[in-house]
Formats: structure tokens, sequence, C-alpha cells
């Protein structure tokens, strides 16, 4: 069996908005996974916080209804908002007019991440685990995003190489690299930064 990563301590603080940076294959989606409780780590465990309510964006959308309309997918994820703040939230993520009454599985690839994204944001969950969350988004769509995110009050783990995104979003970058994490401060710029300072170091 192949060993993803070993010896991964890592404390979240409420409020935080966090980076997993790492190469293709580094583990970075299966470390998701477990923070979400998707898949159980085979050593250890995660400890989660009080009152912890995650929410987890994945790249196939699997938390989608794709029967139910965009309309319908709002209304389960959030039954105490209403109609108006239903459709409102809607409007926010760029969705209007008859857009509310087509079924999820109609959608285009970017509609659906839109969708998936805003039910997230109105579940109720306090953290946001978010897997590549820019990946189908047009620059407005993006936009939209990190506005959402810039008004949620809760804990923001994102896997992303959008470094637009990351700069606006998010204030502390993980890297996992050979099983093991390291930390830097700020978004991807700064871990730009620090990487090159290190390299000159060592040079």
């Amino acid at each position: 069996s192949l060993e993803v990563f070993t010896d991964v301590d890592l404390a979240i603080d409420r409020g935080s908005r966090v980076v997993i940076l790492g190469l293709n294959g580094a583990g970075k989606t299966t470390l998701l996974r477990i923070l979400a409780g998707v898949d159980k780590p085979d050593t250890g465990q995660g400890v989660p916080g009080h009152g912890l309510k995650i929410g987890y964006y994945a790249q196939e959308h699997e938390t989608l209804d794709m029967d139910r309309t965009v309309l319908e997918n709002m209304r389960s994820a959030a039954p105490e908002l209403g109609d108006t703040g239903v459709r409102s939230v809607l409007g926010s993520f760029l969705f209007s007019g008859d857009d509310v009454d087509k079924p999820a599985g109609v959608l285009s690839g970017g509609e659906k991440t839109r969708l998936a994204l805003a039910t997230l944001v109105v579940s109720g969950a306090n953290v946001l685990l978010l897997d590549e969350p820019t990946n189908n988004l047009d620059i407005a769509s993006a936009e939209v995003l990190e506005d959402a995110l810039a008004e949620f009050e809760g804990t923001v783990i994102v896997i992303s190489h959008d470094r637009y995104f990351l700069d606006r979003v998010v204030e502390r970058t993980l890297e996992l690299n050979a099983g093991r994490l390291r930390e830097y401060a700020g978004g991807y710029s700064d871990y730009v930064e620090a990487q090159s300072r290190e390299q000159a170091r060592s040079a």
C-alpha cells in the first residue's frame, strides 16, 4: 500500500483561511477527504473542534442532486432561508430568471460548480473544505466566490493552484511535500517569495 503522508500534525483555528499546496499525487485531496470525514486515516485521528459543521466541495459535484432543480438543491441545503433568501443567494451566484428551474444535471460544469458552492455557503457549515473550487469558473464567477468567502465567518481550507484567487482569499499556506507538511504565513505570492529566499540561501 502507498503511504501518502505521515506524522501530519495540524491544528487549524476558527476563522482561518488556509491553502494546501503540493504536487499532483502529493495527497492533498486525500488529506481534505480525511478532514471531511469521507475517508478514514489508516493511523492516527482527526479531532473535530466543538460544534464543527463541515461543508465539503469535491470537483465531481457529488453533493448535488442532479435530478432536482437549482432551486430545490438550494432549498434542501438551507430550508430555513425561505424562498426570497434562497433566490437572493442564487442571484449573487449569477443564477437568475428561469435558470433556477433547470435540473442540476443539465447545467454546464461552471454552473454546477457555482451551484455546489452556493449550497455550501448557505448550508450553515462553519468549516468549508474546497477542492479546486475555481477550476470551472470564469473570472466573474471566481469573483462571486471570493466575495462570498470574504463574508463567510467560518474557516476555509482550500486546495487550489489559482494564484489570484489564493492571494485574495488565503492567509496561511501549507505545503504537502514528500509526506510532510510545512507552513508559511500569507498567500501564494508570500509563499513564492519565501521559496525563492530559501533557494537563495541554500545556493
